[in-house]
């Protein structure tokens, strides 16, 4: 029925395994502005997350609405991402090992929101002696699509059964695009939104939802036999 017997993870880069969130606070800060903390940020919806809350967002809105405003801001995040940013703790460990198995297709699909995505992320995987080429492939996603078309179009690429082929997130959507696309979900709540909305607002099982990098790691490991 499929003519491979290898297994395919998906990973998620912001979020999941890039501290996204302390890269934004940097970037916010450098011009003058405050994104809130982690806990607030992670419950508001998607247009609201860069705003901040109603402490921030009066003090935001001025300073980020504005086409100057947002070109300078972007520059300092891709800077940000790409000189200071950081995985979460254990990730890079994960990720080398993921590469170094034989039999486990390695990709990443993300939304990364910098100045030529390719170019910052291998310059950020590179600090954490990683190379990004190392990749079975690299996907970039415009923020508004749906991911579920390039999860399909990967396991189809290798010719993978469904069963044994996994995606990574930290948000619903990716939890969506995983169970649209047959895939097994690895779902985390220290990123882009938090246990209570994940399970609450959307629904989704408690049980594959990671509350820390480290529960992650050692779930995605106990999963592929690492």
């Amino acid at each position: 029925m499929y003519g491979s017997k290898d297994r395919l993870i998906i990973i998620d880069a912001d979020g999941t395994v890039i501290d996204a969130f302390s890269a934004i606070e940097i970037a916010f800060a450098r011009h003058g502005m405050d994104i809130g903390d982690l806990d607030r940020f992670q419950k508001r919806r998607n247009l609201f997350k860069y705003l901040g809350g109603l402490k921030e967002f009066p003090r935001n809105l001025a300073k980020h609405f504005g086409k100057q405003g947002r070109k300078g801001l972007l520059a300092t995040l891709t800077e940000i991402y790409r000189e200071e940013a950081r995985l979460y703790p254990g990730m890079a460990e994960l990720i080398r090992d993921l590469l170094a198995s034989p039999g486990i297709r390695v990709g990443m699909v993300t939304r990364n929101v910098t100045h030529e995505p390719e170019i910052t992320l291998a310059r950020l995987f590179a600090r954490h002696d990683l190379e990004i080429g190392g990749l079975d492939f690299l996907d970039y996603v415009p923020l508004r699509q749906d991911k579920t078309p390039y999860f399909r179009a990967a396991r189809a690429r290798f010719d993978i059964n469904p069963a044994r082929a996994h995606a990574c997130g930290d948000e619903h959507k990716d939890f969506a695009a995983a169970m649209a696309s047959g895939f097994h979900p690895f779902i985390v709540s220290y990123g882009f939104e938090n246990h209570a909305r994940l399970t609450r607002k959307f629904a989704i099982p408690e049980e594959v939802i990671s509350p820390t990098p480290r529960d992650f790691s050692a779930r995605v490991r106990h999963a592929l036999d690492l």
